[in-house]
């Protein structure tokens, strides 16, 4: 289970003020990636909180509720639009959410502990942890937020575009989704940098 010993370590080093950061969404053929950032009080702790994808749809929404509730966290979030994904590429765009969501906490945390690998030209002194949403809880609950807004987010798309069935797969390349791709072709919130997604495009356009 995550837990605060990177915060304090960085506590520890002269960085009393931590933020973690992690994104969902990088996968997908369709729908922004999300990006979050949370500061966690000192002392925090929570019997439940882990990795988003470690926890269930409703358990993820109730931790949700909760840590955007809580006056004493600080958190920022972000949403990186397909159109800009397809522009500078997915792993540009992360890295762009990541930057974006650090900026927008206030006051300036002064340091971020990031999921994942290093982030060229953050703003900030920041640490990579591997796997940081399961060992870090400002991380854990970044990758809660990240993940319940796009999710959420996806879900309203899903009733703007029904062939798809974003609310089942949030646009994950899934079976059912590949076919609806194969018989509609790609929507205005599909990603066309992605090549399952340029081939539904150009499959399309034939007919």
């Amino acid at each position: 289970m995550p837990d605060l010993s990177h915060e304090l370590q960085c506590q520890s080093d002269g960085s009393p003020v931590v933020a973690g950061i992690d994104e969902a969404g990088r996968g997908p053929l369709a729908g922004p990636v999300s990006v979050a950032a949370v500061v966690l009080p000192k002392g925090f702790s929570h019997p439940k909180l882990n990795d988003s994808k470690q926890l269930s749809e409703k358990v993820r929404e109730s931790i949700y509720e909760e840590i955007i509730s809580n006056e004493d966290i600080r958190w920022s979030s972000v949403m990186i639009e397909p159109k800009e994904i397809d522009e500078i590429n997915i792993l540009q765009a992360t890295w762009e959410g990541m930057r974006r969501s650090f900026r927008k906490l206030n006051p300036t945390p002064d340091i971020a502990l990031i999921d994942g690998k290093p982030v060229r030209d953050f703003p900030a002194p920041h640490r990579a942890l591997v796997k940081g949403d399961s060992i870090s809880l400002s991380i854990a609950a970044a990758s809660i937020i990240a993940k319940v807004e796009r999710d959420r987010l996806m879900v309203r798309y899903a009733k703007k575009y029904p062939e798809y069935g974003f609310e089942r797969h949030k646009g994950y390349g899934t079976e059912m989704h590949r076919e609806a791709l194969r018989e509609h072709g790609p929507c205005p919130i599909h990603r066309y940098s992605f090549a399952p997604v340029a081939q539904a495009e150009f499959d399309f356009g034939k007919r």
